[in-house]
């Protein structure tokens, strides 16, 4: 076995690998252009911040002082102590003297104003408060709603408190319980818009009727109105449920002996949290109350704690009372989100060079209120804006690690499976085309010039491999050439061979009514049509026929009558009786329907018959149907099966084990055409008929 000589490699210079240079200098450039853009997109987003900061900071102090001067501000700095637990309810120091409890409208008013009220998942509430004199009687203010149906007064003099609407109030003070039970006396007319009457407070012993002679409390006030519409627009009074408003007035004694205890009074009381307070409201014949202030889900008032949502995160804001030295301050600081943060991104703005890094200064403002002053202090903190940008640049981060990413990939890739591989074809090529060059290779330039294409690049030197190649390609076409006309001067002599033989058979067949007669003058046709063609399809087209006219129905009798010596058994045909002239080859017709036949024959089922029917139902035309029955022809390949190299069952190669070229249909629609004639296919129930349109003679 001889060993081929191994092809010399030339030397390549730099130009030839400047393609490559330049592909990674580009991804190289893009992946720093990602980095340094996110870089400066973060360095902007940093001076943003500060700047965002310094504008908001200020909203915020006015936001902050606008709601401690607000009469629900000044609420929560008077109560600054946040309970867990709602409920039992305590008194708080509301930001006024005293309530005109006597009045729906004002105290109603006051109350939503100062927000002290308690609220209840079924809509009802409650405030519990002291005013902010002392000198203005010291009593406790219950004021609030609930939903109840129409009030049941209680008749004057009437001692049984089960059959009429009543309030249960107990107060626990200093080691001690006081009760009362209140009545509603109605001091409207029945049936008013708005019923209004007084709720008169008696001892409560805890007996369900007063006892004889029992007088109301003489400091306990309390008044309860009732609206004249349903809660529900649907609804009708009076049974509907209406909403309540009631407002009472507890004395306490200890608050009143507390002011002439000592020569200065102190207000609000030390004990004030530790007093408590429950409130009931009964319906007629029932033990279960219309409202309960100790009921589950009690929702508290707004406090100081609520100001911690209108802090930025990492601003601190510090509430101390300006006499009380002492009294430790209230610190709030702005609720930070817990967000996942990068340390290293987090150094990284740290390190960042911003303008305008500065944070405004503390801002201090003095809130008065009827009790004393307050310094409220509102801080800023760098890190909480840092931590801010951290939490959102490690969000981004991720992208920006994406992308990186999907460029690294995108470059190694390209790299292993495209740059490396040219590479590697560019030096194989470069060897190639250096060895195959002789003397002679200005001869071997085709008529594909790409010699404007060479270079010293690495398509410059494929494309000189190219053109080395083109030139092998024309000498082996050539070849091919040479041949393919080698082939076609040996048709011509088998051509002629077999035209010899087929003239003797004619003289052996003389007689036109011999049937052996037709098919051989059919053969020498078809000889002669393939005589010297170079494919059976250019032979086909090039094919010249005598159109004449023909009796088509006494040509269908003899086709149906002759087919058994094709191989085609039972094919029926019924004369019409009458001739039907049209214009047509008769030989070509005859290859025509013979080709239909036999594809008939061969999708029929066994034992059943292949009819022939003419009919003139277009005008000039005159119409053969040639109907088989088997299996249908699939849709897609209805028009197909006329084409060279598709049978019924599909394309050459789609079907190779039906042994069928393909050529049957091709050639009938050929023949077709040239006569001016048509020919379709189409699925009937039970079969399949072929259709042939001729064109009837003038």
């Amino acid at each position: 076995m001889s060993v081929l000589p191994k092809l010399e490699m030339p030397r390549l210079g730099l130009a030839s690998f400047r393609r490559r240079i330049l592909f990674r200098g580009v991804f190289l450039l893009l992946a720093t252009a990602t980095i340094a853009l996110a870089l400066v997109l973060l360095k902007e987003e940093k001076e943003r911040s500060y700047q965002n900061y310094r504008q908001n900071f200020g909203r915020t102090q006015a936001e902050v002082l606008a709601r401690l001067r607000h009469p629900a501000g000044l609420l929560a700095l008077l109560n600054p102590r946040v309970q867990d637990d709602v409920t039992p309810l305590r008194p708080l120091m509301l930001p006024y003297g005293a309530l005109d409890f006597d009045d729906q409208n004002k105290a109603q008013q006051a109350v939503e104003m100062a927000g002290c009220s308690v609220r209840y998942p079924d809509d009802s509430s409650i405030c519990v408060a002291i005013g902010n004199n002392p000198y203005a009687g010291g009593f406790i203010y219950l004021v609030g709603r609930f939903a109840a149906g129409e009030l049941v007064p209680r008749e004057r003099g009437a001692l049984d408190l089960d059959t009429v609407h009543r309030a249960a109030v107990s107060l626990n003070i200093r080691g001690q319980t006081i009760k009362w039970v209140a009545p509603f006396e109605a001091l409207s007319d029945p049936g008013a818009a708005l019923a209004r009457g007084r709720l008169t407070g008696f001892e409560d012993t805890g007996e369900p009727t007063l006892a004889s002679g029992a007088r109301p409390v003489r400091d306990f006030r309390g008044w309860l109105w009732q609206s004249g519409r349903c809660i529900d627009a649907d609804a009708t009074p009076p049974a509907c449920p209406r909403r309540a408003f009631f407002s009472i007035r507890l004395p306490v004694e200890a608050f009143r002996e507390a002011l002439f205890a000592g020569p200065r009074p102190v207000w609000p009381p030390a004990d004030l949290d530790t007093i408590r307070v429950h409130m009931q409201m009964f319906a007629p014949g029932s033990d279960k109350p219309l409202f309960d202030s100790n009921a589950a889900g009690a929702v508290p008032p707004p406090s100081l704690d609520d100001l911690r949502k209108a802090l930025l995160p990492g601003e601190t804001l510090t509430v101390r009372k300006a006499q009380d030295a002492k009294q430790a301050p209230l610190v709030l600081k702005g609720e930070e989100e817990a967000e996942l943060t990068s340390p290293l991104i987090a150094r990284l703005i740290r390190q960042l060079p911003v303008e305008g890094a500065s944070l405004p200064p503390p801002a201090r403002e003095i809130v008065t209120t009827p009790v004393g002053r307050y310094e409220v202090t509102l801080e800023g903190d760098a890190r909480g804006i840092e931590r801010g940008l951290s939490a959102v640049a490690t969000r981004v981060s991720w992208y920006v690690a994406a992308m990186l990413a999907a460029i690294a990939l995108a470059w190694l890739l390209i790299e292993v499976g495209l740059i490396r591989r040219i590479a590697v074809l560019t030096k194989r090529a470069a060897a190639v085309s250096y060895n195959v060059q002789d003397a002679r290779a200005d001869q071997r330039i085709g008529r594909i010039d790409l010699s404007d294409l060479r270079g010293s690049d690495e398509l410059g030197i494929l494309a000189g491999s190219l053109a080395d190649l083109l030139q092998r390609v024309k000498d082996d076409v050539q070849r091919e050439e040479l041949r393919a006309q080698q082939e076609r001067d040996m048709l011509q002599a088998v051509g002629h061979e077999i035209l010899s033989p087929l003239q003797s058979l004619m003289v052996l067949h003389p007689q036109p009514g011999d049937a052996g007669h037709r098919y051989v003058q059919r053969m020498q046709q078809a000889v002669k049509v393939l005589y010297g063609q170079a494919s059976p399809t250019e032979a086909l087209q090039a094919a010249h026929l005598e159109v004449g006219t023909i009796d088509l129905d006494e040509f269908l009798h003899h086709v149906a009558s002759n087919a058994h010596f094709a191989g085609i058994d039972n094919v029926r045909y019924e004369r019409r009786g009458e001739p039907v002239i049209v214009r047509a080859d008769e030989f070509s017709l005859e290859d025509v329907v013979t080709h239909v036949l036999r594809n008939a024959d061969r999708h029929r089922h066994a034992g059943t018959a292949i009819t022939m029917s003419l009919s003139m139902d277009a005008p000039g035309l005159a119409t053969v149907t040639i109907h088989n029955q088997g299996a249908p022809i699939a849709e897609p390949l209805l028009e197909r099966v006329f084409e060279y190299g598709v049978s019924g069952a599909g394309a050459g190669a789609e079907a190779p084990s039906t042994g069928q070229r393909g050529q049957g249909l091709f050639v009938a629609r050929t023949y077709m055409n040239k006569m001016g004639g048509t020919i379709e296919a189409c699925n009937e129930p039970g079969g399949v008929n072929l259709v042939l349109n001729l064109q009837l003679a003038p």
